[in-house]
């Protein structure tokens, strides 16, 4: 069939292809949207942060969910007779988790996640101002001051959203 542009133009099937437009965009716009069900729940563990997750408006595929935290760790120094030297400066640090949901635990479109970064681990020694590699550094504590929670589903991000811990 050979169709040209200016008979498609007037065609009367012209206004109702425009409104099918219309409406598979309004469907896509309203598939995507993800929220928090409620605050995230936060609880410091020292030197690693666990994240509570409730989800809504998820679709049918699989999902993952990941949080990414800043802090500033408290460390000692320990020289090579073993004494502690504390009282140093904090040392800026992120840590990160992320699980992947498969589309068959989603339910209603609705989930549920508990994450926990990865610990912060101490650099060498030197680089925090130890004279040589004899020395050791340990993180002590970390204060954990803000945290971006991403929401990926079908390959797209479908929500982020950063939170100030402080």
């Amino acid at each position: 069939m050979n169709l040209k542009l200016s008979s498609l133009k007037n065609s009367r099937f012209t206004p109702l292809c425009a409104v099918l437009a219309l409406l598979a965009m309004v469907s896509e716009t309203m598939a995507a949207s993800v929220h928090l069900k409620s605050d995230p729940i936060f609880t410091d563990l020292g030197t690693t942060l666990n994240a509570k997750i409730s989800l809504a408006g998820l679709g049918n595929k699989d999902v993952t969910i990941s949080v990414q935290v800043t802090g500033l760790a408290s460390y000692t120094l320990i020289n090579p007779g073993g004494n502690e030297v504390p009282g140093q400066n904090k040392l800026p640090i992120s840590s990160s988790a992320s699980v992947t949901i498969s589309k068959s635990a989603i339910k209603n479109g609705n989930v549920t996640v508990s994450l926990t970064t990865t610990p912060v681990l101490a650099p060498p020694a030197t680089e925090l101002g130890a004279p040589n590699n004899h020395w050791v550094a340990r993180i002590d504590n970390v204060e954990f001051l803000t945290a971006v929670i991403t929401v990926q589903q079908g390959g797209k991000v479908v929500l982020q959203e950063e939170i100030d811990l402080e």
